[in-house]
């Protein structure tokens, strides 16, 4: 790939748009091609289409809360919900709306704008839809923007979450469809993809990213940016999750994806797909304060804020506090 008088990197893409710009026909040939580039290349183009598009200094803080933890009938082999692994984190109820509230409140407080609920389901129970349409309302009436990932969808489900005022719902692709077997086998990357359809039909915003560090090649981290950037419609949010490997499950013991290999995935998420928040997501318990740096440097603008994602450990509130400060990066608002 050559890069334009601008020092932007066209080579492959130069007959298409200008960098920057959105498309929805990107081939994976042409994001290995910037997974290639040389890295100050790589960043400088990214943060070139960052700031075309948003502000450089502002962050967004979104709190996630687990409503609905263990005793999922998935083989996600990277998940410690999973019932087909032992890892300690014992099925529990649906959490009430009392309580989640509870929770949205301290989060709002501590400057979150966005509140995700999860919960450990291959798919929501009616029953159970009613108590998180509930939630979602709660939330709502707070001033917060509403998010879920509660497993797959059909129709009537999204449609029911909107009307309730869900903002985002999250469902990631996890990896590219030939990876996708040797991470999970109980549900198809059809079926992912056919709940992303749903919520989008619905009018519900897609929070949809996916995982690295899994033993995927970078070929299968391109075709995993390349489906999501040739979406009709590109996700609003991109969550891109460094693995947390725990104990139990399939995955524990891998070899961990080198911080500069994260970086290169932020960024071509970034230019591949310019107005969507990248969302910094898991794994930011193990990156250096040096590794978070050069991610938002890359153009990732979001992150989870609080000492827990879900069941995995998350940066400490204060220690997230330090390093905004000392990167002059600010929460955003509104």
């Amino acid at each position: 790939m050559q890069l334009t008088q601008a020092g932007l990197p066209q080579a492959d893409i130069s007959a298409r748009e200008p960098i920057g710009t959105v498309r929805h026909d990107w081939t994976r040939a042409e994001v290995r091609a910037l997974f290639d580039l040389p890295f100050a290349d790589l960043m400088f183009a990214a943060q070139t289409v960052h700031r075309m598009h948003f502000d450089p200094h502002a962050v967004q803080i979104s709190t996630l809360l687990s409503i609905k933890t263990g005793g999922c009938p998935e083989d996600c082999a990277y998940c410690p919900q999973s019932a087909s692994y032992d890892t300690g984190v014992a099925a529990q109820k649906l959490m009430s709306c009392d309580a989640v509230l509870v929770q949205a409140e301290a989060a709002k407080s501590a400057g979150a704008s966005r509140f995700c609920m999860g919960a450990a389901w291959r798919s929501p129970k009616d029953r159970d839809l009613d108590q998180v349409c509930a939630m979602v309302a709660g939330v709502k009436a707070l001033g917060l923007e509403t998010c879920a990932t509660l497993g797959m969808l059909n129709a009537q489900q999204a449609a029911r979450l909107r009307s309730a005022g869900l903002d985002y719902y999250n469902h990631n692709l996890d990896t590219s469809p030939d990876y996708y077997g040797e991470i999970i086998t109980t549900r198809t990357y059809q079926d992912r993809l056919d709940t992303l359809a749903h919520v989008r039909d619905a009018g519900i915003n897609v929070c949809c990213g996916g995982i690295v560090g899994m033993g995927e090649s970078v070929d299968d981290r391109a075709g995993m940016i390349a489906i999501l950037a040739s979406l009709p419609v590109h996700p609003e949010s991109v969550p891109i999750n460094m693995l947390v490997q725990v104990a139990g499950t399939p995955l524990a013991g891998r070899e961990a994806i080198d911080g500069i290999d994260f970086v290169r995935t932020i960024a071509v998420a970034r230019i591949t797909m310019p107005k969507s928040m990248v969302r910094l997501s898991a794994g930011r318990e193990d990156m250096s304060a040096e590794t978070q740096a050069l991610c938002f440097l890359a153009g990732a603008n979001s992150i989870f804020y609080g000492a827990k994602l879900l069941t995995t450990p998350n940066p400490a509130p204060d220690r997230d506090r330090a390093l905004m400060d000392r990167l002059g990066l600010v929460p955003l608002r509104g």
